[in-house]
């Protein structure tokens, strides 16, 4: 059998395989799922149902778990799997990604429904629904506006930061249900010490927390095999044991009980008009997070079958996925980092597999709803306790502690941001961050007055290379960074320090411009008036490898008028030599 019988067309080497221009136009181009059915091969279709299953054997279990963890009843979770995979399968760009409800986003949704719903699990649904609801709507028009890059202004350390204080969150927020109590405080810190005090007050169910640590113990030892179903068989070896021992009536171990029968429904989540404003910004907050973690995996998957996906589109798919759990009776969703591994490792080849791996969930709703009535809640816990461990980075934070410790220290805020102030307050914390640190490069950039090294061609910093030689009357001057307002003066004051420190009277001040990629209103101001300046000094302003978009910019602000055609060069070496022609020096 070729292999063009048994996966996606492949690509020549080194190369991306994009979608075709017809494809990309027109309503194809909202619908990924329908090209991939026009180029579906049969053959495919075996270990697209197998895998479905496969799938399936975590579906059910992780759903339920995450959707406790989240603050609503477990049906939802599973409510939460069966339409998204079906939209994301029609509009999703990806081939194998699996949505659904994740561990990423259990702190978010939980910071938001909690102090909202008193309890109440009708209006826990409500909250997360319109929660999901937004997130999906704010997707959708970021896709449709071709943001899908804005995911990428947050740095590697800022996104370990808040994962980690969001995984430390979701691990804290679990440990009651492990440890067989409830707890009435709010914050991670507090609900730390409260569970603390718990523990040591007696208050430990032990069977139930035997229960939880023998799940957990199984998830982790047989999770490093992607073959071996490990959450099936922990959560199904923990829902026999109770089942057969009569745990949940002799020992107080707190199980699920039979599930509702029946598909969900189409259903408008109404809230109240005091609710809006925190379901707002928590629906923003789980976009945020659910894309970045989707445009992160997608992008993975993307490069190892070497197709190509659109981030806006898989903003898009994400939104659509949304909405459609938020309109079904669901809650915000993401992509599963634990859930897409297994999909690949049983052989999925296109989105057949999430849709099979819904039908089988629907079908259990409808066939068995009573299958897991013996699931324990601490086993559910270990679940979401097992998939926060996997989001602690500690490795990588080493390697960036080794090479560039504020970075490292920067990620570290975000975590104690997150775990100190809550999950939305510490993601917009990092967000704020992520801001300064943006701005903070462009704000006190680099500079360098260059000169001329021997046995080394160009010019070059006169800091490095002390033993470079200055041209008399002429400064180079070399500033790394786009000029705009924030370091408009910082730029005028260094060109002034650079005249001031010339051994030599200046004559002209050349401006090295390539590492400049833009100039703002405030910064040509500027220009306009350091132009002045060094007039009635007799320097001349030049300008030396300055890119065609920046010079066009300069034209529209009139600044190429001013300064003259004659004032621009395309190398520094033009400059420098016209320089010797006009005041001949050794």
């Amino acid at each position: 059998m070729s292999h063009s019988d048994t996966s996606p067309p492949v690509p020549e080497p080194g190369r991306i395989a994009r979608q075709s221009s017809n494809d990309q136009t027109g309503w194809h181009r909202w619908l990924p799922g329908l090209r991939t059915l026009r180029g579906y091969q049969m053959t495919w279709l075996r270990r697209d149902i197998v895998a479905g299953l496969v799938l399936t054997t975590m579906l059910v279990p992780v759903g339920i778990a995450y959707a406790v963890a989240s603050g609503v009843p477990g049906i939802y979770g599973l409510y939460a799997t069966i339409v998204p995979l079906l939209a994301y399968a029609l509009f999703g760009p990806s081939r194998i990604l699996v949505l659904g409800p994740d561990s990423s986003l259990v702190a978010v949704i939980l910071a938001v429904i909690l102090p909202l719903s008193g309890g109440d699990p009708h209006r826990a649904v409500a909250l997360a629904g319109m929660m999901a609801i937004v997130s999906g709507t704010v997707c959708i028009l970021a896709g449709i506006a071709r943001l899908g890059f804005v995911t990428e202004l947050l740095s590697k350390p800022i996104r370990y930061g808040y994962m980690n204080g969001i995984a430390l969150t979701v691990l804290i927020s679990q440990l009651p249900k492990f440890f067989g109590f409830s707890i009435e405080t709010d914050g991670p810190l507090r609900n730390l010490w409260a569970i603390a005090t718990a523990v040591m007050h007696g208050k430990t169910n032990w069977a139930t927390f035997m229960v939880g640590a023998a799940t957990l113990a199984v998830i982790l030892l047989l999770k490093g095999n992607k073959r071996i179903p490990s959450i099936l068989i922990a959560v199904a070896g923990a829902t026999v044991s109770v089942g057969v021992l009569d745990l949940g009536a002799s020992a107080g171990v707190s199980v699920l009980g039979s599930l509702p029968q029946g598909l969900p429904a189409f259903a408008i989540p109404w809230i109240t008009t005091a609710d809006i404003v925190p379901v707002l910004i928590g629906g923003c907050a789980v976009a945020l997070v659910s894309f970045a973690d989707t445009s992160v995996l997608s992008r993975v998957y993307a490069a190892r079958t070497r197709t190509y996906v659109d981030p806006n589109q898989e903003m898009i798919g994400l939104g659509v996925a949304n909405l459609a759990a938020g309109f079904f009776q669901g809650f915000a969703i993401s992509s599963s980092s634990s859930r897409t591994p297994v999909a690949e490792a049983a052989g999925a080849k296109t989105q057949l597999t999430g849709v099979v791996g819904a039908l089988a969930v629907a079908l259990l709703l409808m066939v068995a709803p009573d299958l897991l009535q013996n699931l324990p809640f601490s086993a559910l816990a270990a679940v979401v306790i097992a998939s926060a461990i996997g989001l602690i980075e500690v490795a990588d934070l080493r390697r960036i502690y080794r090479i560039q410790r504020w970075e490292f220290w920067l990620s570290i805020v975000c975590t104690v941001g997150v775990a100190v102030l809550g999950a939305i307050e510490g993601i917009g914390l990092a967000i704020v961050i992520a801001v300064i640190e943006f701005l903070w490069d462009g704000w006190r950039p680099y500079s360098a007055i260059l000169g001329s090294a021997e046995g080394v061609k160009g010019y070059h910093d006169i800091k490095r290379y002390p033993d470079a030689r200055l041209i008399p009357g002429l400064v180079l001057f070399r500033w790394d960074a786009p000029l705009f307002f924030a370091n408009a003066e910082l730029f005028h004051d260094k060109v002034l320090d650079a005249v001031a420190t010339s051994p030599t009277p200046v004559r002209w001040l050349v401006v090295a411009a390539e590492p400049v990629t833009s100039v703002d209103v405030t910064s040509a101001d500027m220009l306009a008036e350091l132009d002045e300046t060094l007039n009635e000094a007799g320097i001349k302003l030049c300008v030396a490898e300055m890119k065609d978009p920046v010079k066009d910019k300069l034209k529209r602000f009139g600044l190429f008028a001013r300064f003259g055609e004659s004032a621009f060069f395309a190398t520094i070496d033009d400059a420098v030599d016209n320089y010797l022609v006009i005041h001949p020096a050794d």
